[in-house]
């Protein structure tokens, strides 16, 4: 498993972040069965940049703490042998995450991590659009969590 970090704001530090990034995500995709060949590109944004995303792309005028972009549809395409298997980008606002985590009471570290797997559940084709969908990603998300002993606090 490749993890890609690309930092596109100057107002926090990611180097704390980047070993438990990857960590939450191979226990994700343990926990989806994902073999460990893939990749997965993780960009840290402001508000500012998120609001264009968001706008853009889902026609949303509005900042989000997170987005996910998968990069292909498994049944329309083959990768050639040998490659590993590039699961998509998660964008995250570093802005929201700060301000989400001081809502909910907990450190900045457990709300990037939950965003990224968050994310990254997303790609694997989770959704919560649906309160058993809801129920299903969030107890994904909290078991990533919780084996990073960053359950609730």
């Amino acid at each position: 498993m490749e993890v890609l970090i690309n930092n596109e704001q100057d107002k926090y530090d990611l180097q704390p972040y980047a070993q438990l990034l990857t960590r939450g995500f191979a226990i994700a995709a343990r926990l989806e069965n994902l073999s460990p060949e893939f990749e997965i590109s993780i960009s840290f944004v402001d508000d500012a940049t998120i609001h264009a995303l968001n706008r853009d792309y889902r026609g949303v005028d509005a900042p989000t703490d997170v987005l996910s972009f998968p990069q292909v549809d498994q049944e329309d395409f083959d990768l050639p042998e040998g490659f590993p298997n590039m699961l998509g980008d998660i964008v995250i606002s570093l802005d929201r995450a700060c301000e989400q985590a001081e809502e909910y009471g907990h450190r900045l570290e457990r709300e990037v991590l939950y965003l990224a797997i968050h994310g990254f559940f997303h790609l694997v084709g989770h959704d919560h659009e649906t309160e058993e969908e809801q129920q299903v990603m969030r107890k994904l998300e909290e078991t990533v969590l919780g084996e990073l002993d960053l359950g609730r606090e």
